[in-house]
């Protein structure tokens, strides 16, 4: 009878302990996986709410670039990551919307794999040119590409990349012959557009904005159905070309498997983080507008951007291995 005590009380003792550690989540630091390479808008987006979002949830907030890939790497280190909560995915469109039809087997399933936890924003690209160039507006770079059709050159961050299909859908709008230069990142393609290396680039506000308001770069057109409250001297393509519209959007995601306790604390950390104002003027001042999508509906957004870029995918016929 005394051993069965025991043994009763080593039962219930067992259960108190994986009941608290249940509760304890987070317990250790959390890693946040952006899966491109820093200086990228989700890189930009990660370090600006780290603190705040650490600070909301009771840990450490870990960035962590894995590029590779167009952000298959990245991305599929996180589906294949323990079901724990302390690795979560903070990504953008390009790569959850745009991978899967452009890369024959990008590794992961966007919808299977993965559990939409947090909606950040949306921002859209700018086409920029060097200081003293001649392409000052979308008229300059519209006739200089008709008057030399093929010459003209654009660079992006990479094949299927966003702003390698604005450049596409440019090209097709506006009846000119663009040449497609891509880089491993949006930074290195800033970088040769600094140096004169490339003439144009298409580059997300957020990483562009701090050199065009130093004057490094010349911002010609944003991608956005609207101009951008953080920069409304910029004119919009669709200005010009209605159908020329596109922006990245950034969202945070878990692997499935996740408790519903970790996502409810990752959600309420996130809501408490975003809510501040000091944190929601440095967002809006990299040009990232946080109109909110509701977290129920990140799941439809996703599908709906899917079968969008699926198709403009299949009309650049871009495709990658």
């Amino acid at each position: 009878m005394n051993r069965l005590i025991h043994y009763l009380f080593l039962a219930v003792g067992l259960l108190v302990s994986i009941g608290v550690q249940a509760q304890a989540y987070p317990s250790k630091p959390i890693s946040l996986v952006v899966p491109q390479a820093a200086g990228g808008t989700n890189d930009i987006v990660a370090r600006l709410i780290a603190p705040s979002f650490g600070e909301a949830i009771g840990a450490s907030i870990v960035v962590e670039n894995r590029p590779g890939a167009g952000g298959n790497i990245g991305t599929q280190s996180v589906a294949r990551s323990p079901k724990d909560g302390y690795t979560l995915l903070l990504t953008i469109n390009s790569a959850q919307a745009i991978n899967p039809s452009l890369y024959k087997n990008p590794g992961f399933d966007p919808v299977n794999d993965f559990v939409p936890l947090y909606y950040i924003g949306a921002t859209p690209y700018v086409l920029v040119s060097p200081p003293g160039s001649p392409y000052k507006t979308l008229v300059d770079v519209v006739a200089a590409a008709k008057k030399r059709p093929g010459e003209l050159s654009y660079a992006s961050a990479g094949n299927g990349t966003i702003s390698h299909l604005l450049g596409a859908m440019l090209n097709a709008s506006a009846g000119i012959e663009m040449q497609h230069i891509p880089y491993k990142g949006v930074a290195p393609a800033i970088n040769d557009v600094l140096g004169g290396q490339v003439p144009l680039a298409f580059a997300s506000l957020p990483s562009a904005l701090n050199y065009i308001k130093a004057g490094k770069l010349q911002a010609i057109a944003i991608s956005s159905a609207k101009r951008s409250s953080a920069a409304p001297e910029i004119p919009t393509i669709a200005e010009t070309y209605p159908d020329c519209v596109g922006e990245v959007w950034v969202a945070i995601f878990a692997p499935v498997g996740v408790s519903v306790d970790v996502i409810k604390k990752v959600q309420a950390a996130m809501e408490k983080a975003l809510s501040k104002s000091e944190v929601r003027e440095r967002l809006s001042a990299q040009g990232l507008d946080l109109a909110p999508v509701p977290t129920n509906k990140l799941s439809a957004l996703l599908k709906d951007e899917l079968a969008k870029w699926a198709k403009i995918v299949r009309a650049s016929g871009a495709q990658l291995d």
